[in-house]
């Protein structure tokens, strides 16, 4: 299904990538277009703070995000603070 232009888009938001890959945002195979503030926010997802990011990384924050926000309604007011991440012992 996924060779049907339609599912393309549903799927892979075909006409963005193109608009990102127009801008330079090309993300390799490990990688993907993220957002300074996360798509699932109002004020997120806005092609002005796109970026590329490792795919793994770029996951493994959202899933922690949305799993620290599933209690929430839909309309909850919520803030966004990220620690800076440790730093690995040399």
């Amino acid at each position: 299904m996924a060779e049907t232009s339609p599912k393309r888009e549903e799927w892979f938001v075909e006409q963005e990538a193109l608009a990102y890959a127009n801008r330079g945002l090309i993300p390799g195979s490990t990688q993907c277009i993220g957002f300074g503030v996360p798509a699932v926010f109002a004020e997120g997802g806005t092609p002005d703070t796109a970026f590329v990011a490792d795919i793994y990384e770029h996951v493994s924050f959202l899933g922690d995000l949305h799993q620290q926000m599933s209690t929430l309604s839909d309309v909850s007011k919520v803030r966004l603070r990220i620690a800076p991440k440790p730093a690995s012992p040399s």
